[in-house]
């Protein structure tokens, strides 16, 4: 992806999971915004958008059939119903993260901070590419996905393939964190 392209992207995903205020749109219900206003006033061309949508390596942004409007997959802090479904997720799910979180991790488990859920991934390599994005020494979380499912908690997944919770309790992570720190040594 272009240097063009990736900025056209971080942009996209300010306006669209943060603050479309920003440049005077507002985002339905669901998440959703008008493509034509949306180009209007971001100035970026409808082109930029559609090549932003279908190259994104991560797929963060989706449009609906008739390409009329454009939401995010998912990482919200402002309230959307993305109209996910329950879905019983795979026996073990990663979280990547920095070392720097650990103590916090142990104390309070995950939690969604100012995003709408816990984003989680189906496998470690992509939890390694989500956790290099931040700066610290790289730390992998396994979750017991299944027995959080049992005890009632819910996951969803996303149109991207991230899956989401409400919260991690350190319960689900304890096992995992003791054989990560092995693991990273």
């Amino acid at each position: 992806m272009s240097k063009k392209l990736i900025k056209t992207s971080k942009f996209l995903s300010l306006i669209l999971r943060h603050q479309p205020e920003k440049i005077g749109i507002a985002l339905d219900e669901n998440g959703w915004a008008d493509v034509d206003e949306l180009v209007e006033k971001s100035q970026i061309t409808l082109d930029t958008v559609e090549e932003v949508v279908t190259t994104n390596d991560k797929q963060r942004f989706t449009f609906n059939d008739d390409k009329t409007k454009i939401r995010a997959s998912q990482g919200h802090s402002i309230k959307v119903d993305l109209e996910l479904n329950p879905v019983e997720p795979p026996e073990t799910l990663y979280h990547g993260t920095i070392k720097e979180r650990f103590n916090s991790i142990v104390k309070n488990g995950l939690v969604k901070g100012k995003r709408q859920y816990v984003h989680l991934s189906y496998d470690r390599e992509t939890a390694c590419k989500v956790g290099r994005r931040h700066k610290g020494e790289l730390l992998i979380l396994m979750v017991d996905a299944v027995k959080m499912y049992v005890d009632g908690y819910h996951f969803y997944l996303s149109k991207n393939g991230v899956w989401l919770t409400d919260k991690v309790p350190t319960e689900y992570l304890t096992e995992s964190i003791k054989l990560n720190r092995d693991w990273m040594k």
